[in-house]
């Protein structure tokens, strides 16, 4: 992380140092997903459907499964990359659900695009070879986690058998 020193915001008197971002560990999720559907090549590149068939979350806070019919939009663009677009319920241990949508990028190097390709080579790329970063944001009714309806988080991903993964955490 770089740390900006007062030098660096004399450009104009009105900014000021603020503390540096920070996070914490919300929870690991694992969505396992149905066959892609390839929309097609649009106006802004491929769009392809993975359909989240269901899945896993845990952490110090909250923990439960992924429900099956939410999904990722993605756009696969013509310089490599993606953007995600996804819409997921979650249901906790103790019954609540809870809306995450986010977005973010995937981008892989253009000499690791074979293998990201390849269904069995693609799991055994390191992640640290690729930039996969989302925002997810939640929405609750469940008095007990309206503390969501009110966080930023980051999370990075990779692929697993049989879909994704994600590490999420809660920006402080």
């Amino acid at each position: 992380m770089t740390t900006r020193t007062g030098d660096d915001m004399r450009s104009d008197a009105r900014l000021k140092a603020v503390d540096e971002i920070s996070t914490t560990h919300l929870f690991d999720m694992a969505v396992d997903l149905a066959p892609r559907l390839t929309i097609g090549d649009g106006p802004f590149g491929k769009r392809v459907y993975f359909g989240a068939a269901g899945g896993s979350f845990s952490g110090p806070e909250l923990r439960g499964e992924v429900l099956p019919g939410g999904g990722d939009w993605a756009l696969f663009r013509s310089d490599g990359g993606m953007s995600l677009d996804v819409r997921l319920t979650l249901r906790t241990d103790d019954g609540a659900l809870v809306h995450m949508t986010y977005g973010g990028r995937w981008i892989v190097p253009a000499e690791l695009r074979a293998d990201i390709a390849d269904p069995v080579k693609s799991r055994q790329v390191d992640p640290a070879e690729y930039y996969w970063r989302t925002a997810p944001m939640f929405e609750t009714g469940a008095k007990e986690y309206a503390w969501l309806n009110d966080i930023v988080c980051v999370g990075s991903g990779y692929l697993i058998e049989g879909g994704v993964a994600y590490q999420v955490s809660r920006v402080l």
